[in-house]
């Protein structure tokens, strides 16, 4: 399966090297949030195409770390840590699109492995700790989509609306949302709650601590047979001006832009190598709370 060998690929160069990773908060605080995507990291063939592409997109900035042979870049946003873009080469013959790893916090990767393997979930890297990072693992849901658990050390980010150019929504796109949703229910203890739509499509939205998290949904009526995945949205001021931008810098359009359900335009691209992510305007009067 493809999208499992990006997820096997993007965690193996961290734990073959003794990587001194920036801590994901500083300072360090006491804040944890169960369930939530708390960092992402790209896995590219090129690493300074990558930066080039992102810190046009974005405006990211970069700092390289080295260590053992791997080249890690960690992202940022106006000093803020976003991202953590790692170069792994492609082996000769075999085509691996470039992916980005959602980091979903926990508060015991261990414990965390017990249940997502009891579960149906396959590992496909072990729990193991980074310094200054925390504890992770990477695993395969029972469908197939490759995510990772990360027990930060220095804590969670807090719950604030993302800025312009950070992450703001996760999506497990997958054939099975009530099966895929139950699982992370077991995994994350999230509430699921059932959107309505029109469009024929399920969407289930998963929540924590009253905070919405992300959602499950069916793939798009054209693509009935995508591999399930985890899809991460970029918080963007206007989608059809990023689009655009995005082709201009190289990368292509999966999505055009649409009129979500917040009113705001949504889009679907990829960046110069392959690797898929989406566009999301995002109105600042719009909360992620979940009232009941």
């Amino acid at each position: 399966m493809l999208v499992a060998l990006l997820g096997f690929a993007a965690a193996a160069p961290v734990m073959a090297s003794p990587l001194q990773l920036p801590a994901l908060v500083e300072p360090a605080s006491q804040e944890h949030h169960t369930g939530k995507v708390i960092f992402v990291e790209l896995v590219t063939p090129d690493l300074a195409a990558a930066k080039q592409f992102y810190g046009g997109l974005f405006g990211w900035t970069f700092r390289d770390i080295q260590a053992g042979g791997t080249e890690y870049a960690e992202a940022s946003v106006d000093g803020r840590p976003v991202a953590g873009l790692i170069h792994k080469d492609v082996p000769a013959g075999e085509h691996r699109q470039p992916a980005w790893l959602s980091f979903i916090a926990v508060s015991d990767v261990d414990s965390a492995k017990t249940m997502a393997v009891k579960n149906g979930a396959k590992v496909l890297f072990e729990p193991h700790s980074i310094p200054n990072r925390g504890r992770e693992a990477v695993f395969a849901d029972p469908q197939g989509a490759v995510f990772a658990v990360l027990a930060s050390s220095s804590g969670d980010p807090p719950d604030v609306l993302a800025a312009p150019g950070e992450w703001i929504w996760s999506s497990l796109i997958t054939s099975d949302p009530d099966a895929d949703a139950a699982f992370y229910q077991a995994l994350f203890d999230y509430e699921v709650f059932d959107l309505p739509a029109d469009d024929g499509a399920q969407h289930l939205l998963l929540a924590s601590d009253n905070y919405a998290r992300a959602s499950a949904n069916t793939p798009p009526a054209n693509k009935p047979n995508v591999h399930p995945h985890w899809l991460n949205y970029i918080r963007v001021e206007d989608t059809a001006k990023m689009t655009a931008r995005v082709v201009a810098l190289g990368g292509r359009v999966l999505v055009e832009p649409r009129v979500d359900r917040h009113g705001g335009k949504v889009a679907v691209v990829a960046d110069p190598l392959g690797a898929p992510f989406g566009l999301l305007e995002w109105p600042d009067s719009e909360s992620k709370e979940v009232t009941q």
